[in-house]
């Protein structure tokens, strides 16, 4: 749940490979084989045992299983499989058939040993994987044979699938034990994906088609992805015609909706945006407080005057996407005079300058939120707002995510969630489950308002372990109407994310349901590889 996630096409490797040297002059687009993009992400970090590209957008590696895009959830398709893999008859045991004849872009050949491989090291606790809680179902896996792997896990689950995007790496490269983040794969990434790194600088990476690809070379041949952290810089970027694309804030992004040769598109994503309430904190962690703040907000007009109207509002980490496993019932509808009724009956009195008390306790907690990051601001100022109009004090706080972090247990944060959106499973576990008896088997930021409720558990528990779709769905409804008779966050909006694209003869094939990760490896160019030209 920690909201910096990287651009997932570039690595931190050193400016040092030859061809490099002739790619650090000034970017430029329109090429009729290359594009140029901006990010706001910083460039480096991309090791899949350290869970890069976990929702399989990295185009350096493949996974097992690649998405599908298409309207709604999207689908399964074989990528280093050569078909979805076969469960046995209660979901514990899945085996997958492997593709022969692909190369790894160090040459070496892929076989069923670097799938072994690359999930044991995920596994391991010597790697310290901030992945490793989400494969915590796995409780072996082994090679059948060259071209086939079997995964025996630890109870029945049906969301496997999303287990089977992350990329594969060579065997080799995790022969050795160690810490994921000192791998050298974060430097120098051996995949067999669709592209290839040639160069780095500190502000720009520049990759290359793989023309050995075992799912044809890609027509796009080069990419040069660019790091440009300002909002701002990378809007006047766009203008002046140095970039085919790029990702916006919501208002930002439609001042260009009536430039000429330039597109504004709007993807669809299960990304929410929310507050999570502390339960160690008197104030926060109070159940009426948690309440009545829901029906406090006015998700609406944050939808309206912050995101421009791109995005929906939220009240629990499912939106309708999810179909029969959404439950439309749950819904808290602004309603101001409410908030205060839930208030008052609760013993939070207002006092003389419009704050409320209880019990010598006044109505105030901290709200944090990352000071990079425009939109949550914006979000985390109309919340203080909201909340400031029933008697609460919300005191917010502009922090890097290294001082979050250690204060996640005792104050609120403006937090962002969805990385893994291809299951309800995955969308919603992590966010309502009831924090890890063991805090280093599972990201701090999972449940960051550390709520406790049986109920949910056993409810999460019994959709993800059961093989019947009807029963999951019932479940997650269920375990919806048991959130909002008491919540754990004020979730807040639903996304859509934002991006700007010069106009060209590339036909592409069209949006995805975006996870959390709003860079340019998403939008536009998820499918970069299948592009071809009109």
């Amino acid at each position: 749940m920690r909201l910096h996630a990287r651009s997932l096409f570039a690595v931190g490797a050193a400016c040092a490979l030859a061809v490099a040297l002739s790619s650090c002059g000034a970017p430029t687009s329109g090429s009729t084989d290359s594009l140029v993009l901006a990010d706001a992400y910083e460039l480096g970090g991309y090791n899949p045992v350290a869970g890069y590209g976990a929702a399989g957008e990295a185009k350096m590696y493949d996974g097992l299983l690649r998405l599908t895009g298409g309207p709604g959830l999207s689908g399964f398709a074989p990528a280093l499989a050569t078909a979805l893999p076969t469960p046995n008859a209660d979901a514990t045991v899945w085996t997958a058939p492997l593709r022969t004849g692909v190369r790894f872009s160090d040459g070496s050949a892929f076989d069923a040993a670097d799938v072994v491989a690359t999930y044991r090291a995920i596994l391991d606790p010597a790697s310290a994987s901030a992945a490793r809680s989400s494969f915590s179902m796995i409780e072996r896996v082994e090679a059948v044979d060259p071209t086939s792997v079997r995964f025996t896990l630890r109870h029945p689950y049906a969301a496997f699938p999303t287990k089977l995007l992350i990329g594969i790496v060579p065997a080799e490269s995790v022969a050795t034990p160690g810490p994921a983040t000192a791998s050298t794969l974060n430097t120098a990434p051996i995949g067999t994906g669709p592209y290839r790194l040639v160069g780095l600088e500190p502000t720009r990476a520049v990759f290359e088609a793989n023309e050995d690809y075992w799912g044809g070379a890609p027509a796009v041949q080069r990419l040069t992805l660019l790091y440009v952290p300002d909002d701002n810089t990378r809007a006047q970027r766009m203008a002046a015609g140095e970039l085919d694309g790029t990702t916006l804030p919501p208002l930002l992004a439609e001042t260009f909706g009536a430039r000429a040769s330039m597109s504004v598109r709007a993807n669809t994503s299960a990304d929410w945006r929310g507050i999570s309430m502390p339960a160690g904190d008197p104030v926060a962690g109070h159940p009426a407080v948690r309440l009545a703040l829901n029906y406090a907000v006015d998700r609406q007009a944050m939808i309206d005057n912050i995101l421009g109207g791109h995005g929906r509002p939220a009240y629990t980490p499912l939106p309708e996407v999810y179909g029969d496993a959404h439950n439309p019932a749950v819904t808290f509808a602004f309603d101001r005079a409410r908030a205060e009724r839930i208030l008052d009956e609760a013993g939070w009195r207002v006092g003389p300058d419009g704050i409320r008390a209880k019990d010598g306790v006044r109505a105030k907690f901290t709200l944090m939120y990352n000071s990079t990051d425009t939109l949550r601001r914006d979000l985390a100022l109309a919340f203080v707002s909201d909340a400031r109009r029933v008697g609460v004090e919300v005191d917010p706080e502009a922090l890097s995510w290294d001082r979050i972090e250690p204060r996640i247990d005792t104050a609120g944060i403006l937090l962002g969630g969805g990385s893994e959106p291809y299951d309800p499973d995955t969308q919603a576990y992590a966010t309502l489950h009831s924090p890890a008896a063991d805090p280093g088997a599972s990201s701090p930021y999972d449940n960051a308002s550390r709520h406790r409720d049986p109920a949910i558990d056993a409810l999460l528990e019994q959709a993800r372990r059961s093989t019947d779709p009807a029963i999951r769905a019932a479940a997650y409804r269920d375990v919806q109407s048991r959130y909002g008779q008491d919540p754990s966050h004020v979730f807040l909006v639903h996304l859509d994310h934002t991006y700007v694209v010069k106009d060209s003869a590339w036909t592409t094939s069209g949006p995805i349901l975006e996870p959390h990760t709003h860079g340019v490896t998403w939008g536009p160019w998820w499918s970069l590889q299948t592009w071809t030209r009109s």
